[in-house]
């Protein structure tokens, strides 16, 4: 496991978004697969893992099949992964008392922070919440609003 100080740690549903089809994702499609041809991002066993259960569920009108998300999680495996190891699934038990989040949302935090990232890619959890140190960020939220009236400009 390589440490990646000042990394991003991507979730899962970035990875949902980038191979999405739905015509009501296109703007998180897109975001996504910006997201993901930056060069400082980090994963988890647990994330590819939700990923391939996701990606390949049938029913849902637009699944991969086994070989597809299989070639999406090879292409993802060039950035750091934390792997799920019993130390990580003690501290998410710990995390997860402590931020009152579930467990699942622990482990990637606590994922996030021994690969030394400092920012979590999702929006499953609160915008801006830093969990000692793993600060976290919508990347889907509309980061300009627009431009913004100065007084010169109003009067």
């Amino acid at each position: 496991m390589r440490r990646t100080t000042g990394m991003r740690f991507v979730d899962t549903n970035v990875l949902l978004y980038s191979v999405s089809t739905d015509p009501r994702e296109v703007e998180k499609a897109a975001a996504a697969s910006r997201i993901l041809e930056a060069p400082d991002l980090a994963l988890s066993v647990q994330v590819l893992q939700e990923f391939f259960v996701q990606a390949t569920r049938q029913g849902t009108g637009q699944s991969l099949s086994s070989e597809e998300a299989h070639g999406f999680i090879a292409t993802w495996l060039r950035y750091p992964v934390q792997e799920t190891t019993t130390e990580l699934m003690r501290q998410a038990i710990t995390a997860s008392a402590r931020w009152q989040i579930s467990y699942w949302d622990a482990a990637v935090v606590e994922a996030a922070r021994q690969l030394g990232c400092s920012e979590l890619l999702t929006e499953d959890l609160k915008e801006g919440q830093d969990y000692g140190g793993v600060r976290v960020v919508n990347p889907f939220r509309t980061a300009d609003p627009g431009p913004i009236p100065t007084p010169e400009a109003s009067g």
